[in-house]
């Protein structure tokens, strides 16, 4: 059975997420077959048919109306070894319940995406580590006839800590797969280069389960990491600084970086390399190498949320994202009126007329009730 066939398996067997459950909720009172229950499960399905296609690192303040329901969905990849974090917020001046709900899109397309993780507890902040990477969507929902001005920040880190002290990624001169003893073996971790005697690191929290000197390694530490169900292995250390059983938090020193084993003819340096069950030894560098990126600075006037703006010229460029390298959807007219949904760095995302949404540079708009040639 594959990874997909036992996600699908499991799925059948979960607990209704908070959204689920108050959908059922309002099927019980009788709210389903009222226009407005009936919008608001339109809006959560329509949502996920056509979410915004993001990259992250990735900001966005938008406005929801509590008049007409509505939901807002995003797009994203999540590579293996990477930790998504999402922070959410409502600001309306009253309570609201808002669903955040985490789906993995399915590889057949047919298939429709798998909650992975829900809640309705906003403001806040939710991480995920996907065990394997893939595509994810993202959906905000407030409940019914509630609204407001909601931020959404989402960010990719490295899902662990970098094992040696002072050091990164830059360190890192011997690669994953590269062939050892003239192609007999591969080399199944990473080195990390560093100063004899520099501390190494526990990469994330967990138990010690070997200590050990061995020919190949020289003095190594066993490290399970219970989290990711694997074991974390760290070689030709100088000495070792625990012991066997040992219980140890994100950052502990383990040993000092040295040269025993068969790295005797070799500078310093810490072989480091991830195990799985029923996989093997695993590619360490994407759990270690932080995502690029930054967040757009936000220029446009989110004053205009909720509010309807129009264009200032012909030719403007109706965008799938908010960057210049968005997907071009359509070039629109000059006075075409659009309402403003959100704002993303210096783009705001609309609602045109016909019902179809995008990114269009704030810049290029001006509030739709100026008099016409109005500067």
């Amino acid at each position: 059975m594959g990874c997909e066939e036992i996600e699908q398996v499991q799925d059948r067997f979960r607990d209704m997420t908070p959204h689920e459950a108050y959908q059922a909720s309002l099927s019980d009172a009788g709210l389903t077959t009222t226009a407005l229950g009936h919008d608001w499960i339109l809006a959560a399905h329509q949502a996920v048919q056509a979410p915004v296609e993001i990259s992250l690192p990735f900001q966005e303040e938008g406005f929801i109306t509590p008049e007409q329901p509505s939901a807002v969905a995003y797009r994203l990849t999540i590579g293996r070894g990477q930790r998504l974090t999402a922070e959410v917020s409502l600001t309306n001046g009253e309570e609201t319940r808002v669903f955040v709900d985490l789906f993995r899109m399915a590889e057949n397309e047919d298939d429709p995406p798998r909650p992975i993780l829900s809640t309705d507890s906003v403001p806040g902040t939710f991480e995920h580590e996907p065990w394997r990477g893939g595509d994810f969507l993202l959906r905000l929902q407030p409940e019914l006839l509630r609204g407001g001005t909601y931020t959404v920040t989402l960010q990719l880190e490295a899902q662990l800590a970098f094992p040696v002290e002072g050091h990164g990624v830059r360190s890192i001169q011997s690669v994953f797969g590269a062939d050892r003893d003239a192609g007999r073996r591969s080399h199944d971790g990473v080195d990390i280069f560093a100063r004899r005697g520099t501390p190494v690191l526990a990469t994330s929290a967990g138990r010690v389960n070997r200590v050990q000197v061995t020919n190949l390694g020289g003095k190594v530490v066993w490290l399970r990491d219970p989290i990711r169900n694997s074991n974390i292995y760290f070689a030709h250390l100088d000495s070792q600084a625990v012991s066997r059983g040992q219980e140890v938090e994100i950052g502990d020193t383990l040993g000092f970086v040295g040269n025993t084993g068969n790295a005797r003819t070799t500078p310093p340096h810490l072989h480091f390399g991830i195990y799985r069950r029923g996989e093997g030894p695993v590619n360490p560098d994407p759990f270690l190498r932080p995502p690029r990126g930054t967040i757009e600075e936000q220029t446009a006037d989110l004053g205009q949320l909720g509010e309807w703006v129009r264009l200032l010229n012909d030719g403007i460029r109706l965008r799938a994202a908010p960057n210049r390298r968005g997907e071009v959807l359509r070039e629109l007219g000059q006075y075409t009126p659009l309402r403003v949904l959100a704002g993303s760095g210096e783009y705001f995302r609309v609602k045109l007329p016909d019902g179809a949404y995008g990114y269009v540079a704030s810049r290029l708009t001006e509030p739709a009730n100026l008099p016409l040639g109005s500067e």
